[in-house]
C-alpha cells in the first residue's frame, strides 16, 4: 500500500494529503521542506535512494479558503465512531437531531448525532432529557485535523505531532 503525504502550509495548518509522486515533485522543485519521513520506507531510482516523505511544509504561505469539513452522513458517522450516541450500538444507525427540528433544532454539527433506530424511535420528537436518555458525548463540529488524526492513528503515526486534535467549537 502506498503511503500518503501530509502537506502543511507555512503556518503548519494542514492543507492537503497527496501521493508520494506529487510530494517528490514538490520536493524536487524546492517548494516544500520535509519535516518528517517514513523511517522504514524509501524511494529508489536507478542510481539514488531517497527518504520517503511523510510530512511536508510549504516554503511560501498559500492563502487557502477555509472549506471546513462537509456535514454529511459519512462524516457524521465517522465523527461518532459509527456507534449510537445513546446506547453504543453499531447496528441500524440513523441520524438524530438532539433538539428536534419541530422544536427549532437546526441541522448543524452541534445538533446532529448518530443514533440507532431503536433509540431514535424511543426518543421520538422530544429532547433526550425529556425521555431520560443521556448522550455519550456532546456533539461538536470537527476540524480537518480531527479526521486527519483519525487516519494518522491507523496509517501514519508520523503525522500526529503536526495535527491539532481538539474539537473546534461551533461559531
Amino acid at each position: 500500500m502506498e503511503k500518503r503525504v501530509l502537506v502543511l502550509n507555512l503556518d503548519h495548518t494542514p492543507i492537503a494529503v497527496v501521493n508520494v509522486q506529487k510530494a517528490m515533485v514538490l520536493t524536487y522543485l524546492e517548494k516544500v521542506s520535509v519535516l518528517a519521513d517514513y523511517a522504514m520506507h524509501s524511494i529508489r531510482t536507478v542510481d539514488r535512494e531517497y527518504k520517503y516523505p511523510a510530512v511536508l511544509r510549504l516554503d511560501e504561505y498559500k492563502s487557502v479558503p477555509y472549506r471546513g469539513v462537509m456535514l454529511n452522513r459519512t462524516n457524521l458517522f465517522r465523527r461518532d465512531n459509527n456507534e449510537c450516541q445513546y446506547c453504543g450500538s453499531p447496528k441500524q444507525l440513523t441520524i438524530d437531531h438532539v433538539v428536534p427540528r419541530s422544536k427549532g433544532g437546526p441541522t448543524t454539527w452541534t445538533n446532529l448525532i448518530t443514533a440507532c433506530h431503536r433509540c431514535n424511535v424511543q426518543k421520538g420528537d422530544k429532547r433526550p432529557e425529556e425521555v431520560g436518555m443521556l448522550l455519550s458525548r456532546k456533539p461538536f463540529r470537527p476540524s480537518l485535523s480531527y479526521f486527519l488524526a483519525d487516519y494518522a492513528e491507523r496509517n501514519a503515526s508520523e503525522w500526529i505531532p503536526f495535527l491539532e486534535v481538539k474539537p473546534i467549537q461551533a461559531r
